[in-house]
């Protein structure tokens, strides 16, 4: 794709520190992950299409005794090319003196210019370089932004990737299953969380984000993250939480009675909310684009805060005004994959993308009457709904990988 003429470089993610010595557990960056498997810092990936002496080049630490008695064990140049199937490796210390030679005849690099400073600095530095030196050698004219190749291809999944996938969403489910059995009035949503990081680390997962246990009116903050209010009877619990398994993320929500007993208001909007969900999931067909899912969603849900009397007008109006949107004020989806919110355009030329075989998406509608909403009458305040699935776009109906997790009214 990137012809001949161009070189691609890639930096792994580096360390983030949270406070003084203390990094953050190390993440590498996911597209540095999709083209090496390498899980360490302090690495650079070279692709260099036709070069006679290898196209696939990783720059890495060395092995170092000391250091790995302290940080642990290094892959090192030797295994890194040979399990990783480089076609050569060289040490990290070496790349001032090795890749500026491998960009030198190159029209174009491309790169992620602009996310990390730090190299972006050094990759400037290696330009200026090759300019002055035996009088100026040939550099690359153009810098080009490495995510137009490389983010519509991790946009549809290979049959490793969905099965790495498939085994997240297992991990997540079971954390979800836990948190229900041990919801229950009296317990604060920080043990709810306890209990889903202490099942997703237990079968050698991490979380794939800080999770959402939110009680009764906090779930209505979309993005409610304190997790410090203890659950009371009558409340509805919201649950988001998804597993990352080798840096493949499953993502669900649900929302159940924290007693066990729905409300005659919360069992009706949460019935909206399902039927929107299973509208939406069967819009997810390739041939169909990204929106339709939503639109799905949105009429279902429309239709159903019109017949209980939360929105005016009439279905149609209430949809063309965006009348829908004080209680449903988010999109229906987003792609999956390496990341949460994984990449790939949503619009191609302005209009929304057709799903294709082997694209990953969360269906994840929801409703959400804020508790200060003094335009319905007091039952339906801080109200807050959500139901998640991650579906799989295949030849045929859709592939829900999340369905172990219940979400029938009647289960609960």
């Amino acid at each position: 794709m990137a012809g001949e003429d161009a070189v691609l470089i890639l930096a792994a993610a580096p360390e983030r520190m949270r406070n003084a010595d203390a990094p953050w557990p190390y993440r590498q960056d996911s597209d540095f992950h999709y083209l090496t498997g390498f899980d360490e810092p302090e690495a650079v990936l070279a692709l260099l299409p036709g070069r006679a002496h290898g196209e696939t080049v990783l720059f890495c630490r060395e092995r170092d005794a000391d250091r790995e008695r302290w940080d642990g064990e290094r892959m090192g140049t030797d295994r890194a090319a040979r399990e990783l199937r480089l076609d050569d490796a060289f040490p990290i210390d070496d790349i001032d003196d090795i890749l500026p030679g491998m960009i030198e005849g190159r029209a174009r690099v491309y790169c992620h210019f602009g996310q990390e400073p730090d190299f972006d600095a050094r990759l400037l530095a290696w330009m200026r370089r090759l300019r002055t030196a035996r009088g100026g050698g040939v550099v690359p004219k153009d810098l080009v932004a490495l995510g137009h190749l490389l983010h519509d291809l991790r946009l549809f999944k290979s049959r490793d990737e969905l099965a790495l996938m498939r085994r997240s969403a297992e991990v997540a489910g079971a954390a979800h299953l836990a948190a229900m059995a041990m919801a229950r009035p009296g317990v604060a949503e920080y043990e709810i969380e306890g209990e889903i990081l202490r099942t997703i680390r237990s079968r050698g997962a991490v979380p794939a984000f800080p999770p959402t246990i939110a009680g009764g009116t906090n779930a209505c903050i979309m993005h409610y993250q304190a997790n410090r209010a203890v659950l009371k009877a009558g409340d509805l619990l919201l649950v988001d939480a998804g597993a990352e398994v080798e840096c493949y993320a499953s993502d669900i929500t649900r929302t159940y009675p924290v007693d066990g007993t729905f409300s005659p208001e919360q069992r009706a909007l949460y019935d909206i909310v399902h039927e929107a969900q299973l509208a939406a999931i069967d819009a997810v067909r390739p041939g169909r684009s990204f929106a339709d899912s939503h639109e799905a969603a949105v009429r279902v849900i429309a239709t159903g805060l019109c017949a209980l009397g939360l929105l005016k007008g009439g279905v149609d109006r209430v949809i063309a005004e965006g009348a829908y949107k004080a209680y449903f004020p988010s999109k229906t989806g987003h792609w999956l994959g390496l990341d949460v919110h994984d990449v790939g355009d949503y619009r191609i030329d302005g209009e929304p993308r057709v799903l294709e075989e082997g694209m990953v998406l969360t269906v994840e509608p929801g409703i959400y009457i804020p508790p200060g909403d003094k335009g319905v009458a007091e039952r339906w305040r801080g109200i807050g709904i959500r139901i998640e699935d991650d579906v799989v776009v295949t030849r045929g109906a859709p592939a829900v990988m999340t369905a172990m997790v219940p979400k029938d009214p009647a289960a609960f």
